[in-house]
């Protein structure tokens, strides 16, 4: 009897160090997206070099996007396997169909 408490209580610690990460990690990436955001509006308001921003905004746009699907739609959870591969492969299906109507827009 003291054997299943003494596992029930183990299994209770680690869920809470469990969650205690995952609550960690999801506040360090919203203060790196609240980063990223405001050296985004610093550069604009700095009136840099578009040649510069532009690129420079576009990485940090996709890296919050990242963030956001990884850390905030819980994709690195176990379970969530098809529906992150249901989710990468629409996203290569739109660069494709992006990178298609470039070309044949330059072409």
């Amino acid at each position: 009897m003291a054997d299943k408490v003494s596992g029930a209580t183990d299994q209770f610690d680690f869920e809470k160090q469990k969650r205690k990460d995952e609550m960690k990690q999801q506040v360090i990436t919203f203060a790196l997206m609240i980063i990223f955001t405001i050296v985004a509006f610093a550069m604009v308001e700095a009136e840099l070099d578009k040649l510069f921003v532009i690129p420079v905004l576009l990485v940090l746009a996709a890296i919050q996007v990242g963030f956001q699907i990884y850390y905030f739609m819980h994709m690195s959870h176990k379970g969530h396997e098809l529906p992150s591969l249901m989710f990468y492969g629409g996203v290569f299906a739109a660069f494709l169909t992006i990178l298609a109507l470039v070309v044949l827009v330059w072409w």
